[in-house]
């Protein structure tokens, strides 16, 4: 009897979602309560150049700990299972997060979101990973927008806990207990069929460096990296800074950009269950991914022309930019079948937070380079930032192979040394 194969709604698949979706929460808080918490810290607010500057350097070592973490988590993935990833990621990520809510100065802050990214670095990976080496060809893509979609609600939910809580320091120890329960929750997750049959074999598993040993992996690696890049311009340049660029662009400064960022990920999350039908449709990863950039240039340039003037009309605009950038699981999922299941893991756990490693370099261009040093205005180093991220990504995409009916049950065996 053949056995029967696992649906989209699987233990696995929902308890993956659930974990994104504390993910989501403990890692879009900060750009959540930024003003508030880093008011209570001492910061001078009324000063837009020090805002600035320590929302950057909060949110960009929170970024080098996810890259960091990426890579680390990745290993542990491919050499001693998904599993332990997801055990181990959750455990740091709590603890650090629960910490944060005692804070006292900027550098303690940096520091605790540092180590809360390298534990938020494996969570998604690992799911990812254990969803599409657990679902059949024809439903990995659905079921991995899922888990997106459903986890990046935890944006919409980090905002409304402190819009009723009115506590930052309550909301970041609210997310360290919300990963003691999914801890509970990961109890009932088996491992991956798929990695347990590669374990028994003589072969490298979790070399990050085979990467960059061949020729035609390392151009894959980066390809799927570069795809990805307009995410997180999107939200963490445009709509975390959203009330800054309202000022520039129509002279309000009431937005509040907590709720524009829950307005981008309550769309984002629709955007990500979406793109699994449409590219189920269209049975193509990438004209799904296409349909995406498509509208993420139209929410360009209406982010940026007269047309946004007014709070309303921001917050419109953040919901189209979010729903437009709302292909993270399938860029994740195209990353993860391209390599055989003794990297996998390591794949997909390092090519999302390598683009969340990007945004501080990203920062370092739009904030230090066209700001600071050439002294532009904060409307003109973003469109112009835009204009670079997305030629880079039409680049990389058009270089990008299809991956929508790949088997993936082979080992990437050239290269590895056991």
């Amino acid at each position: 009897m053949n056995k029967r194969q696992p649906g989209v709604l699987s233990i696995t698949v929902i308890v993956a979602a659930l974990g994104y979706f504390v993910d989501i929460y403990d890692l879009l808080l900060f750009t959540i309560v930024r003003e508030p918490s880093l008011g209570g810290i001492g910061v001078n607010l009324k000063d837009a150049k020090v805002a600035v500057s320590a929302s950057t350097l909060i949110i960009n070592w929170q970024m080098v700990g996810l890259l960091i973490g990426g890579i680390v988590w990745g290993v542990i993935g491919d050499k001693k299972g998904r599993l332990s990833v997801l055990f181990g990621s959750i455990i740091l990520y709590s603890i650090a997060n629960f910490t944060t809510g005692f804070i006292h100065t900027l550098n303690q802050y940096a520091a605790c979101r540092f180590v809360a990214g390298l534990g938020l670095a494996g969570e998604l990976g690992a799911g990812i990973t254990l969803v599409t080496e657990l679902l059949p060809k024809n439903k990995r893509g659905i079921g991995t927008s899922l888990v997106a979609g459903i986890g990046l609600a935890g944006a919409v939910a980090a905002y409304f806990t402190h819009k009723f809580t009115g506590d930052w320091r309550l909301c970041y120890k609210i997310g360290g207990g919300l990963g003691v329960l999914l801890l509970l929750l990961r109890i009932s997750v088996a491992e991956s069929g798929m990695f347990k049959e590669v374990r028994q074999q003589n072969v490298a598993r979790g070399n990050f460096l085979m990467f960059f040993t061949n020729g035609k992996r390392f151009r894959k690696y980066i390809l799927a990296i570069l795809i990805g890049l307009p995410t997180w311009y999107v939200v963490g340049v445009l709509v975390n800074l959203s009330n800054r660029f309202a000022g520039e662009l129509y002279g309000q400064k009431t937005l509040d950009s907590g709720r524009a960022i829950m307005f981008a990920y309550a769309a984002i999350a629709v955007g990500d269950i979406a793109v699994g039908f449409i590219c189920q449709y269209f049975k193509s990863r990438k004209k799904g991914l296409l349909l995406y950039y498509s509208l993420t240039v139209i929410c360009l340039f209406l982010f940026f022309s007269q047309f946004n003037n007014s709070d309303a009309r921001m917050y419109a605009i953040c919901a189209g930019l979010g729903f437009s950038t709302g292909f993270w699981a399938i860029f994740i999922t195209m990353g993860a079948e391209q390599f055989g299941t003794n990297l996998r893991a390591t794949a997909a756990t390092t090519i999302p937070n390598m683009v969340r490693g990007s945004l501080p370099l990203i920062n370092l261009m739009f904030l230090d380079l066209f700001q600071k040093n050439w002294q532009w205005s904060l409307v003109k180093s973003g469109v112009v930032t835009g204009i670079i991220v997305m030629i880079i990504t039409f680049i990389a995409f058009y270089f990008t192979e299809e991956t929508y009916h790949k088997d993936l049950n082979y080992l990437e065996t050239e290269d590895a040394i056991p």
